[in-house]
Order: C-alpha cells, then structure tokens, then sequence
C-alpha cells in the first residue's frame, strides 16, 4: 500500500437531480381478513365508544376527552386513521404503546378528542355496520383492528415499557411528562396546576415542534388529578440518571515528561477547530493543557456553579480529546503539532447530582454557551456521560424483552435535533425549545456507547456485551456513537498487586465494557456503534472472584492535579475511546475547514476497519444476519487518522457533498410524495481499473445525513416515524447501462409499460441491502471484485424514502432542501497502481490539507 500523502477529492461537478419513484421491490403476502360478525363487531365499539364519553361524577369538566383504542393481538392498529390532519380542532393520536399479550403483542393507541369531534368516529363506525355485510366494507383498514375502545387513564399514556410503572399508587415519582403544543399556555397550565397541589416540577423545559416535555414529582394518583383536570398531556415516560463517573487510577508519569513533551509542542492557533467537551470541567491550568484552551472558553451549564472541576473525568477526557495519543506524544521525541484546542461545559454539579432537570435541555443550555463566546469557531461536541439502561424485572435477555433498547428519549432526540442544526431559543431562561424558524446549523456530537458496570469473570464478555444496548443518549441517529475495543492484553507490566490476574479480552477483540446495538430492532433502530477506538481492557482474579483494570491496560492522560499529585493518570472505558475519536474529528475540521458536519462522521466511519480477530468473526458468519449483528457490536470497526485524513496514489477517496429536495405534494395536502433522485457521475479510474483486469480491488461507499427527530411516541410508523426524512444509496452494476441502472432504480425514468431487465441482488457487498436498506442516518457498506467490474461502477444514487416530514405537510420542508454528504474510495490493495492522479487530472483543482 502506498503512502497516504494526498489530499482526498472533492468532487466539484454537482449531481444531477431527476423527477423520482422508488421502484417497486415486490410485494408480500396478502394479510389475513376480518374474521367475524362485522356487524355485531361494530355495533359493540360504538357501544364502548359512548361509555368511554361519559365521565364520572368526581371529573372535572374539560374541553375534551382521552380515549384508547385496543388492537387485536399480533395486529395493528390504523393509526392514520385515528389521527385526521384537517384544518381546525381534531382528534389527535398522542400516545402508542405495544403490550406483550398471551396471544401476541397488543398496540394500545391513546386519542384526544376534542368535544365535538365525537362523530369523526361514531360516522366511521355507522358506515362500517352499514356496510358489512357488502363487498365494499367502509373503513374495514380501521375499524377490523380495534378489539376494544375506553376511556384513557394515565396508564394507556405510559409509553415506556410496563415493567418500569411505579407499582404504587402512593409511591413519590419522577415523571417525564410529554404536553400537547396547543396554544402555547399548556406548560404555564400544567405548572400552575402543580404549584395549587404542591407538586414539585422541573426548572428547565424542553420542546420538539408539537410537545413540550417537563418534568413531575408525584405520585400516579396525584399525576391522575392532573390528567382530569387537563387537556394537556400527551406522554408519559421515565426520567434518565446519569450514570456514575469513571473513578480516577493513581498517576504514573512524572513532571520532568511534562517539560520534554512541552518544549517539543506546537499548539493550535486561536482560530482552530476544538473539541467541546460537555462534562464535568476541566481544568485549564494543567501543563499540558494550559495552552490549548482560554480560560473564556470554560463554561458551566448552571451559573451557581463554580467553574474550576471537582471531578477528574473532565480532565482526563481533555488529555485524549487533544492529543488523541497522549502516551504516544510522550515517549516520542519528535516534535508535535496539535491541530485543534479545547472547549469546556460543566454540566455536571461537584456535589450530588443535577435536579431532575432534563438532559435534554441541559445539553441545549450548554450548547449554546461556547456558540454564543466563539459562534464562528468550527466545534465538535464530545458527551461521554450517559444515562443507564432500565432493569427490566426479568432475568431472560432474550432481544424480544428489551423493548425500550433502541427507542428515542428527550435525551438522544435533543441530541437528533441539535445535529441537524435546530436553533435554540432561550426567550424564557428555564425553558429550551429547538426552534424551526432560525436557519439550520449542523453539530457533530461524538457521544459514548455508555459502559457496562458490574462485569463478571465468569462471563463470556462477548455475549454479555451482545445483551447490553448502548446508553442514553447513544441511539441519537445523528450521533457518531463510539464504542470500546481492547489494544493490549499484556500483563508483563503488571504492579504486583495485579499477579496471576488474566485480561479478559483477546487484543484487537471488544472492550468487556463496551455496549451494543444487537437487541435493537432492526427494522426501526440505526446500527450503533458506528466504530470503536481503545478503551483499555480488563483483567479477572486468580481466582475469578473479582475483575480490575491494571493502568498497563488502560490508557495514559491528563490529571486532575491536587496539591502533592502528579500531572498524569489512567482513563479507560468508552469514555476514553469516544475522546480520541472526537480528535480524529477536529483535525479533519482543520484540514478541511469547509466539509459539512455531515461528511467529517462519514469520513470517520469510512476510515475504520475491523481488527484481525473482528475480521476473522465476520469472515466466518454463517449468515447475513449473523453478520449484522457483528456490525452492531463492532460498526465498521476502529477508525484511523490517516486514512480519514488523507488518500493514497492507490487509494482514492472521492467527497461529494449535495442537496436533494425529499418530497412534494398538491398544494396544502397532508398526502406527499418523493420528489427527486439524484444521480452521481463520479470522476473515475475508467482506464486504469480496465488496465488492471481481474485483480481485485475494493470498493467503499458511505452515505451521511442528518435527520429532524419526531420523539413522540405515537408507533413510530406511517407518518409518525422518528426520522423527517430517509435517504439511500444505489450503485451500478457493472452489466447496466447508465440508462438501465436508472430505470432499475427510478420508475419514471422507464417509459409506460417497460420493465426493466430483471437482475439478481449483486453479490460482493459484505452487508447488501441489510445495511443499504436499514434504518439510521448513516449507510457504509464495501464491495470487493474484480477491477474490470468496478470501472464501470462510477454512477450512483441517492433518493428518498419515507420520513414524518412526507405526510405532515405543515413541518415539511423539503422545499429547501437537505444536505449529504457521500465518501467513495477506490483500494488496490494488491497491486500497487495510481488511481489518484487520473481522477485528480479529471477533477482540475484539488484542495490541499490545511497545515
């Protein structure tokens, strides 16, 4: 392989967008029907539908009424159809739950009815008895998946899993309460109604478009009063806690390394990218840091509370987050350059923890701190605190049970939200809502998987990871997400207190720590983590009683210094790991100031490779499901700087960044449609890939966007699925035509009544449609063949597919468009052969790295 001394290629020439129909990919089996009296089946919903009216004695009157529809077990419920987006006052789908029944899973769907609205309803239920007994039932997709209707109690608007319900009635609790946006006064309702009763409510607020989420302490009965007396309420959830702080290791170095790694220290200058770490402070007068961030550049997310650490995690995070290596700066004795500096957002308390404030809003108060001090500055955000699991109260860890793994909160959504560049208003100093109206501005957030804490020496640490989904606010669709491998596994340089003790994980094998994404369903939830880096490893007892981490296992970094300390400790976990990730990111932001958000993740991921013992398990998986299930342990592996940084004479990466419009629709109608496709004609190697015939080559695709989260649990389908908009990719296949692989992709590029060719699914991708087709805002996969094949693969396609943006034309904005970013390289790693230069001769002008 041939040195990467060369700047990637930016593609200059744009894609070009054509009117757009997702081909049809066939069609499934027909579902079963009705099977029944239609007409008795009827007749007793409307039955339950006027019970479910009437009120009882004690209620307070309000201005309308809460009522759940039961589907069926194992079917679903029309929610569409309990949800008409008509102008004016209507019935409104607030809360979707699913229920593990003993017939199969029940969805438990929670309507608003406004009063008057009643007959939306009682007329869909007449004209279904009417008709029942006809050919053409009316309504049938509706009203044939209702078993039951009744009134709502603040039960069926518990939207997390049923397990987690506080089980006494009396029993003092924290509520994440989720409130219809109506007029704009439900929050000063909702907090005037608990201030009358006494009742304790968060001091920060959080809005995403139609909901407004704040936070209650009180029993379920006293949460029942206000849910009567209110038309307000939409959700309720749990809280998140967040999860403990790493403890601090004893100090290794000693301060004479200090004054080595200085005097050969070249620092960033004050315009340069930073990592912005939100944590708990770092202090900036350590020596090997002082240089590297002013002291206006530290923030804290409370201004009661003092700016100086209390806490080491924040520091130790900051040592890795600028240096990435910092062992490897240490014992070098070349000079060292550092491209990026650091930023700082206390947004933890020194003593106890925050108030059951909400992190979500938290992380946008903090957010905004460094954007307002430094608002031209490029950043990345670095968050390694997390918020644990739920226990479920069941032993089996069969994925079926981990309902909840995967599923949206406040938390991941804020992060979601302020990704794709929602603004924050801070109009009200407690309450953060991500405004629409402010020009978007994209974030990178580097987040970590979140740690597994009580590990056992007696497990299998593979398989324990597999069951243990990554944290809150790690399933952000827009996070980069960052998971932990182990690099040593060495105990020749053992203290003593650690003999007979043996790592528990193989070198180059996942961290024993580290969280996955295998429970995740996978028809709904992104791959996470999209890569992993070093975050030390493990070692058990002798006698397998206890597991620790000798530092020679761990990794070198900075010291919260206390009189009498030394400068240096030793971090680990996925904390570390997600800190030298986030320097990977800043330098690319240094030497390529102009690339999007967007395209510095795709370019992290598109670096990453998987270890030898990660290869060797997917290179033996049995099946294609096998192998995504490896993906969401490892992602694409561990990323490296320089092939993110930089191209070679044999390994051609391409940067295309575009826009593409998702959809569109007939005036103000709710009913939208895909708008356009757009077709890549990249620059390519046709001739030297020809030249180089059957040797086999490789070939890596990475697709990047940033999607607008829709939080509110109302079944995640249809037009309430969590992502504004989806995108993919298509490549050519070697035996199309342009033309041909246009018609295979597009339906209106076909003229009426022609098909095109029928092909098998193209062989060579390690994932194939698995990972082209699957969830998330992020898609990468590699195919490798021979080069005859791949000089003919230099078209590709980007289109849409379904979002909520698409059937809520009120929050559509596909009308200005939605940036991404997609990374294509070309590898030759068997012979060595230029493929750079003819590209670069193509392309004209190619930017340089920026020193």
């Amino acid at each position: 392989m041939a040195e990467r001394d060369r700047p990637h290629i930016l593609v200059p020439t744009p894609p070009q967008p054509e009117p757009f129909t997702l081909a049809a990919a066939g069609g499934g089996a027909e579902k079963e029907g009705f099977i029944g009296d239609r007409r008795r089946h009827g007749r007793r919903l409307t039955h339950e539908l006027e019970q479910a009216f009437i009120a009882p004695a004690e209620v307070p009157e309000t201005e309308g009424t809460y009522v759940t529809f039961q589907s069926f077990p194992g079917l679903e419920l029309a929610l569409e159809s309990l949800d008409p987006q008509r102008a004016g006052d209507q019935p409104e789908l607030v809360a979707v739950r699913q229920d593990e029944r003993e017939g199969g899973s029940v969805q438990v769907a929670t309507v608003y009815i406004p009063d008057g609205k009643k007959e939306y309803f009682v007329k869909r239920l007449t004209d279904y008895v009417e008709t029942a007994r006809t050919d053409g039932v009316r309504h049938a997709r509706l009203v044939d998946g209702i078993q039951s209707i009744r009134r709502a109690t603040i039960r069926e608007l518990w939207t997390d899993p049923e397990d987690l319900y506080p089980r006494e009635a009396a029993q003092t609790f924290w509520w994440e309460v989720w409130l219809r946006r109506r007029d704009g006064n439900e929050r000063h309702r909702f907090t005037g109604f608990a201030a009358r009763h006494q009742l304790r409510t968060s001091e920060h607020y959080l809005g995403f478009g139609d909901r407004t989420v704040v936070l209650l302490h009180a029993t379920a009965d006293q949460l029942a009063s206000a849910f009567e007396a209110l038309d307000d309420i939409a959700e309720l959830r749990r809280p998140h806690d967040v999860a403990n702080l790493l403890a601090s290791l004893p100090a290794t170095e000693q301060a004479d390394w200090v004054d080595d790694l200085r005097s050969r220290l070249r620092t960033a200058d004050e315009n340069a990218p930073v990592v912005c770490l939100l944590d708990t402070g770092i202090q900036a007068g350590h020596p090997l840091l002082v240089e590297s961030i002013n002291k206006s550049d530290l923030h804290v997310a409370d201004p009661l509370w003092r700016v100086q650490p209390f806490h080491s995690h924040g520091t130790e995070m900051a040592g890795l987050a600028l240096y990435g290596d910092l062992h490897g700066a240490i014992v070098d004795t070349q000079p060292v350059t550092l491209r990026h500096g650091l930023e700082s957002v206390k947004i933890l308390p020194d003593h106890g923890a925050n108030a059951r404030d909400l992190y979500g809003a938290i992380i946008a108060r903090s957010v905004d701190l460094p954007e307002i001090q430094a608002s031209d500055r490029p950043r990345v955000f670095m968050l390694a605190v997390t918020a644990p699991h739920p226990v479920y109260s069941t032993a089996d860890p069969d994925p079926a049970e981990q309902a909840d793994a995967g599923r949206p909160t406040s938390w991941s959504a804020t992060i979601d939200a302020l990704s794709f560049g929602r603004a924050i208003d801070d109009t009200d100093p407690k309450f953060t809502y991500l405004d629409r109206d402010e020009p978007r501005r994209p974030r990178l957030f580097v987040v970590s998987a979140g740690n597994i804490h009580d590990l056992d020496a007696n497990d299998d640490h593979l398989d324990r990871s597999d069951v243990e989904p990554v944290e809150d606010p790690a399933q952000a669709w827009n996070a980069l997400t960052v998971g932990a491998y182990s690099e040593q596994d060495d105990m020749s340089g053992a203290p003593a207190d650690f003999a007979g003790y043996v790592p528990i994980a193989q070198r180059g094998e996942l961290s024993p720590v580290s969280r996955t994404s295998v429970v995740f369903d996978r028809k709904k939830w992104p791959f996470k983590p999209e890569v992993v880096a070093d975050g030390g490893n493990t070692a058990a007892s002798p006698d397998k009683t206890g597991v620790d981490t000798p530092p020679n296992l761990a990794l070198l970094t900075t010291r919260l210094q206390r009189p009498g300390e030394g400068f240096f400790t030793t971090t680990r976990d996925t904390s570390a790991a997600t800190a030298q990730v986030a320097a990977i990111a800043a330098d690319i932001q240094a030497a390529y100031p102009t690339l999007r958000p967007e395209t510095v993740r795709a370019l992290i991921v598109h670096s990453a490779e998987w270890t030898p013992p990660m290869s060797a398990r997917l290179n033996a998986a049995p099946t294609m499901g096998r192998r995504v299930s490896l993906l969401r342990r490892y992602g694409m592996g561990v990323p490296d700087a320089g092939r993110a940084l930089r191209s070679a004479a044999d390994a051609l990466t391409l940067i295309a960044e575009a826009r593409i419009h998702p959809y569109e629709r007939d005036g103000a109608s709710n009913a939208g449609k895909v708008r356009e496709m757009n077709l890549h004609d990249l620059p390519w190697p046709v001739q030297e890939l020809e030249n180089l015939g059957e040797t086999q080559v490789r070939l890596r695709v990475t697709l990047s966007y940033f999607v607008e989260p829709n939080p509110s649990n109302r079944g995640w389908t249809g037009r309430y699925i969590y992502p504004s908009h989806g995108l993919r990719f298509a490549t050519r296949r070697p035996e199309e035509s342009v033309e041909s692989f246009r018609q295979r992709i597009n339906t209106r590029a076909r003229q009426d009544g022609q098909r095109p060719p029928s092909l098998d699914t193209e062989q060579g991708w390690t994932f194939g449609s698995n990972q082209q087709q699957a969830p998330g805002s992020l898609h990468t996969d590699i195919w490798r063949g021979t080069a005859a094949a791949l000089a003919s693969k230099g078209a590709l396609a980007v289109y849409p597919v379904a979002g909520w943006w698409k059937t809520r034309g009120t929050y559509d904005q596909s009308i200005h468009g939605v940036d991404y970013s997609l990374v294509v390289s070309i590898e030759s790693p068997e012979v060595e052969v230029d493929l750079w230069t003819p590209v670069a001769q193509l392309v004209g002008t190619v930017i340089e790295i920026t020193s």
